[in-house]
């Protein structure tokens, strides 16, 4: 028995009714994504741990971007506290720039108290991953296991996805004071930047092997130009 051929009116059924069951489960994934984006920027997990990692921020010169301050301020009081023996600053150079993060960071933390010979530097990482993948090569090097993790309270649940994948044990801190979680719309475009970097990281990218380099490098004189 032939079955008879759809009509056009009911070939654009289905396709609306495909449509619409996409749209539907996407705006579930996003909210879902959303909300756990949020709850886990509210958890502060502080510990002793054998690093506290602070991801890096824009700077300007050697100074400090007010986001990137507000990270290395509670990243200093983690440090102060006794959590860690290590503080670890990442972030490399934008093209024609004197200064990496990683290198901002650590004249930040020594000019606010924090020993020279207690700071690592990961410097030539351009997003988060590439950081934490060379991150990954600075425990491995120096036998450390476990970090407390700080950045603003956005970037908390990639920075733990993408650590964990590294073979990272780690807990969040975030900072509370970041300019991205306290003005309304830079908490908006970072929940966006957020969304779209958690799903180019699951959807999109493989990083079995990646072609980084891994850095792993101490602080003190190289830390200055």
């Amino acid at each position: 028995m032939t079955r008879p051929r759809l009509t056009t009116r009911e070939r654009l059924r289905d396709l609306l009714l495909v449509a619409i069951a996409f749209a539907v489960g996407a705006g579930a994934l996003t909210a879902y994504t959303t909300f756990r984006i949020w709850q886990v920027g509210q958890q502060d997990s502080r510990r002793p741990v054998d690093a506290i990692v602070v991801l890096g921020a824009a700077q300007y010169n050697g100074r400090p971007s007010p986001v990137l301050a507000a990270r290395l301020d509670h990243a200093i009081e983690l440090y102060k506290a006794g959590l860690a023996p290590y503080l670890i600053t990442t972030g490399g150079k934008l093209q024609g720039d004197r200064y990496t993060e990683a290198q901002t960071g650590y004249r930040y933390a020594v000019a606010h108290g924090v020993p020279a010979k207690a700071i690592l530097m990961e410097t030539t990482g351009g997003d988060t991953l590439e950081s934490l993948i060379n991150v990954r090569a600075i425990f491995a090097a120096h036998d450390l296991h476990t970090a407390l993790f700080v950045s603003d309270r956005s970037h908390m649940l990639r920075v733990l996805r993408l650590a964990a994948d590294q073979g990272i044990e780690g807990w969040s801190s975030p900072t509370d004071t970041s300019p991205d979680d306290i003005d309304g719309t830079l908490i908006k475009n970072s929940m966006v930047h957020e969304l779209g970097g958690l799903g180019a990281y699951v959807f999109a990218l493989e990083y079995d092997d990646p072609a980084v380099t891994p850095t792993a490098e101490p602080a003190g004189p190289s830390a200055t130009p």
